[in-house]
């Protein structure tokens, strides 16, 4: 597909139209390659063709709908991935990237808990295949994840998240504070009790959004990046989105076979919307830290606090996190969003004082009004919303997109993602 200045290509009929005075080009049934116009459409080096039938466009480009692309384009469908920004730039690259269920998730939240659980179970072998396909490594670590209380009042809160999941037979184990610094010995000794869960694990958010992404190029998808879409029109036959190109301002249609909205936070903002089924996603602001780990300090474990949690990679780098505030899409760092992120740290692990600081970034999470994901059809068969991941988008990527999977080229239920229907509100 390639789009520029003011026309609708219709490949192999030397036709050109202007629709509703609307800049756009499109090639959809013509395989000519228009080298000249890469640059002025702002298209990746190599993905300058589309195929003859109208691909699955992809609204978003953060992890839920790079894993969604991946996973229709691996099966010989034409995906379009447009992204308003660079992928993943508004919260998946800035996530600390844990596979939690037991450690993330609250008493109140029983079906979402479920969810967690059910998609770590996938993971293994969703890395395994994407790792494969896109030939680049994860850093998946499977070292497990240590809660800890520093206090009499935080081990009280603890051990009542604790029996909630043992009812729900989860593997969890509960250690005194001797225990937990034997386990890891960077914690502090002022910690007073802990709960280890062996099957919270960890990946990095990084290198799983530069595997998706070449893995989707690989089986033939394609991304654009600084595209903004701000409406879709679903009275059509097939769905149709109406974007701008960031960097021109000139605007494009784009008519898809079927249409997925992954766009997070900015969903709400599209117009075309049936008045019954906008949905509500909000922008909750996260501000957090990347440090370098200096020997002899070692932490092996994800570790999470009452009010920080601290997130090693294999590389020597150390996520340290997060604020959660209603800020809307306030980008700003503040210095006492820092100061109380690294407050929290340093009260259960002392030694990251002492090592460098190499980056603060903010990310916005897409929530729903229960904190909980929006997984399925619209009233229209062709309209498929994957919103409202809020602080669990990287575990819940692998299982969004394989129900959207099964939903989509399938044509079968996910009983997995039925709590989270988009007609629930």
């Amino acid at each position: 597909m390639i789009w520029h200045s003011g026309m609708i290509w219709h490949g192999g009929k030397n036709r050109i139209h202007t629709v509703s005075g609307w800049k756009a080009c499109r090639l959809w049934e013509s395989k000519a390659i228009l080298l000249d116009l890469r640059n002025q459409a702002g298209l990746r080096p190599g993905a300058i063709e589309m195929s003859q039938s109208h691909p699955v466009v992809i609204v978003g480009g953060g992890v839920i709908g790079l894993s969604i692309a991946w996973r229709l384009a691996r099966r010989g469908e034409p995906v379009l991935v447009l992204e308003r920004d660079t992928v993943g730039r508004a919260a998946s690259r800035v996530a600390a990237g844990m596979l939690a269920a037991a450690a993330e998730v609250g008493f109140e939240e029983p079906e979402l808990y479920g969810l967690c659980r059910d998609a770590l179970r996938e993971w293994p072998a969703y890395a395994d295949a994407l790792e494969r396909e896109s030939g680049q490594p994860l850093d998946y670590r499977s070292f497990g994840t240590l809660v800890v209380a520093d206090d009499r009042d935080a081990a009280e809160a603890l051990r009542r998240g604790y029996r909630f999941q043992e009812q729900q037979g989860y593997p969890v184990a509960w250690l005194s504070g001797a225990e937990a610094l034997e386990r890891e010995p960077m914690l502090s000794p002022r910690i007073v009790a802990a709960v280890s869960v062996p099957e919270d694990h960890a990946i990095d958010n990084r290198a799983l959004l530069s595997a998706l992404t070449t893995a989707i190029e690989k089986a033939g998808g394609e991304i654009r990046e600084g595209i903004r879409v701000d409406r879709f029109d679903s009275d059509r036959q097939t769905p149709m989105v109406e974007a701008v190109m960031v960097a021109s301002g000139e605007r494009i249609t784009i008519e898809a076979s079927k249409l997925v909205i992954a766009s997070g936070p900015w969903a709400s903002d599209l117009e075309g919307w049936p008045n019954d089924q906008k949905p509500s996603i909000r922008p909750v602001k996260g501000q957090i830290l990347e440090l370098r780990m200096r020997a002899p300090f070692d932490l092996q474990h994800v570790v999470r606090g009452p009010k920080a949690y601290l997130v090693p990679r294999s590389d020597g780098r150390l996520i340290v996190g997060a604020t959660s505030e209603e800020m809307g899409f306030d980008a700003r760092l503040t210095v006492g969003g820092v100061y109380g992120v690294m407050d929290g740290a340093w009260e259960i692990v002392p030694g990251i004082l002492d090592q460098d600081l190499l980056h603060i970034d903010v990310g916005f999470r897409p929530a729903s009004r229960d904190h909980q994901p929006i997984v399925g059809f619209t009233p229209n068969p062709r309209i498929f919303l994957a919103l409202g991941h809020y602080r669990h988008g990287i575990v819940l990527s692998a299982i969004t997109a394989l129900a959207a999977e099964r939903m989509l080229l399938d044509e079968e239920d996910d009983p997995r993602v039925a709590a989270f229907a988009t007609g629930r509100f």
